[in-house]
């Protein structure tokens, strides 16, 4: 290695010649860890109340329907699904009027195969949200109703 400022060779040290190599390693055991830790779920206020839910909720005495799908009461829904499944039956007004009545394309196939635009999907608030949140009512043409607390990963049909 050469002296930049007299020109003349001199022994490198161990941290100098390695440097970028003990940055990088020291930078992918930061980022191994930040990965590490966002994926072991950390809470948010929204999956919490998700949870308390689904802790507190107990489903119909008939527990699944056709197909398989598990089924919730009208009455043991939160108050904020029967707001926006009072809102349906009326036709509006949405809290999200852009994203409120669009065409659920149920993509995964949780619920009963159906042809395009078949379901519509609608937002129920969640308490301590700025945005949408998780869950969702999603309305089928002929009236059915299925609720979901954690953004489509499961449904329960709503019985009323």
């Amino acid at each position: 290695m050469r002296d930049l400022v007299s020109g003349t060779r001199r022994k490198a040290s161990f941290l100098g010649s390695h440097f970028m190599a003990i940055c990088l390693s020291l930078l992918m055991l930061v980022l191994a860890a930040t990965l590490l830790t966002n994926c072991q779920g950390g809470d948010s206020k929204d999956a919490a109340l998700t949870r308390t839910y689904e802790r507190t909720t107990s489903t119909s005495k008939n527990p699944t329907a056709k197909g398989g799908l598990r089924t919730v009461e009208y009455a043991e829904l939160p108050t904020q699904a029967k707001a926006t499944i009072k809102l349906i039956d009326d036709g509006g007004p949405f809290p999200y009027p852009r994203d409120d009545g669009e065409t659920y394309r149920n993509l995964e196939g949780h619920l009963p195969k159906q042809k395009a635009g078949y379901y519509k999907e609608y937002t129920v608030r969640t308490p301590g949200e700025s945005d949408r949140g998780a869950r969702r009512i999603v309305a089928g043409r002929d009236g059915t109703m299925y609720y979901t607390s954690d953004h489509y990963d499961s449904f329960r049909r709503i019985i009323r």
